[in-house]
């Protein structure tokens, strides 16, 4: 089965619309706010700010966990649940969530996705 790079966003769910500010929904609900996103093909990341659901923090998703985009309501859709993003990778805020380190944690941890958008069943 071919596989797509975790880390690009997929051609039909980005253009040229600034991200920041959107909420955020997992498969099973809100997130929280979309603080960031960077689109370097093979870098490209969203950062979203979850508020008090898991106590303020912030968590990195790759731009591969993305589904769709809806720009009119200003949401983006993530392929994961709530449970797979609160589990993730906690953030070292002494290298950021820029560091390689951290990279290779969340790469590691969100496994490579599947053109259907499939995960690996270790999640």
């Amino acid at each position: 089965m071919a596989h797509m790079d975790m880390w690009t966003f997929r051609e039909e769910t980005i253009g040229d619309i600034d991200l920041v500010g959107f909420q955020v929904e997992a498969t099973d609900g809100e997130i929280g706010k979309l603080d960031e996103a960077t689109y370097d093909v093979g870098a490209s990341y969203i950062v979203v700010d979850t508020g008090p659901w898991i106590f303020g923090r912030k968590v990195v998703l790759p731009a591969g966990t993305v589904d769709r985009i809806d720009s009119v309501d200003e949401r983006v859709f993530v392929n994961l649940t709530k449970q797979q993003i609160k589990d993730s990778p906690e953030l070292d805020l002494a290298e950021g969530y820029r560091h390689e380190r951290h990279r290779d944690e969340l790469g590691a941890y969100y496994g490579e996705p599947t053109l259907t958008g499939r995960r690996p069943e270790r999640l």
